[in-house]
């Protein structure tokens, strides 16, 4: 038979992943083991094929299925120092974190529990003595789906699951749901944008046609004030080619101007002007 003692120590002393001693930041996942967040970063990045499969970490698959733990210290935790030598007792029962609302030590001898929202831990006695919707620590709303028992037993652990594969297949169909809405709303779009509408392709044509009648008579009266009569129709290139820079526009302040290469306070005499040279002492 497994001795009780060394088996309460091995679950809520130890990480159930690395077996190794809880350290902060310690997280839970959703079935009310305790591990060190270090060791399931380690785990979820190891894609290597040759990977050992964990049955305590099977149905973790992202970072996002363990909650970090805020746990309150045990004043009366003495710590790992005194017991180095090993001429001391080591007190199995003390424990490093406490209920910060009833005090009871978190060693295996209480049922503890912590909150999915907000990750703070309490004692199953202070959750059913002082009733409330909103945590005690942070103030965070809760629901009773969200409380998991820390290390409970095979009953607590089945109801666990289910919550655990309800809540996951809820998520899913949620995803679902919002893709399909996304490619419906762009199957709407691409049709109205790519197909317009009787009306206004009868509006773009008349609007074709009439900047064309525009065209044709700007450009006939543009041709016949230069002197040089043209057929209408035919585009002017001496009229298209003139063009003004936008520092000599009248309708510019003397600010806006300066900016341009081509405004007076721009040119500079030949003194004025860098040789293409790198300068030298010598230069000088």
């Amino acid at each position: 038979q497994v001795d009780k003692v060394a088996e309460l120590v091995a679950r809520w002393f130890y990480c159930a992943l690395s077996q190794e001693k809880l350290r902060r930041p310690i997280v839970a996942c959703e079935l009310g083991r305790l591990y060190n967040k270090d060791a399931i970063i380690e785990y979820l990045l190891d894609k290597s094929p040759d990977k050992t499969p964990m049955e305590s970490a099977s149905h973790i698959k992202s970072i996002k299925n363990v909650t970090e733990l805020q746990l309150v210290d045990n004043p009366a935790w003495a710590g790992d120092k005194e017991s180095i030598k090993g001429d001391k007792y080591d007190d199995l029962q003390a424990a490093r974190f406490i209920c910060p609302v009833v005090g009871l030590e978190m060693n295996g001898r209480h049922r503890f529990c912590f909150l999915r929202n907000c990750g703070c831990v309490f004692s199953e006695r202070a959750l059913k003595e002082i009733k409330a919707e909103v945590c005690h620590k942070c103030g965070v709303p809760f629901q009773e789906e969200d409380v998991i028992v820390i290390n409970g037993t095979k009953e607590d652990v089945e109801v666990l699951k289910k919550r655990m594969e309800e809540r996951r297949l809820k998520s899913k169909l949620e995803k679902k749901s919002k893709k399909g809405k996304t490619a419906a709303a762009a199957s709407q779009q691409e049709p109205s944008a790519d197909s317009p509408s009787p009306s206004k392709a009868k509006n773009g044509k008349d609007c074709i046609s009439s900047s064309s009648g525009e065209n044709r008579q700007i450009i006939f009266t543009k041709s016949s004030e230069n002197g040089n009569p043209s057929v209408p129709g035919k585009v002017n290139k001496a009229s298209t080619t003139t063009k003004r820079s936008i520092a000599d526009s009248e309708d510019k302040s003397e600010a806006y101007k300066s900016i341009f290469t081509t405004h007076s306070s721009a040119k500079r005499s030949k003194e004025e002007c860098s040789n293409w040279v790198t300068h030298t002492a010598y230069y000088f």
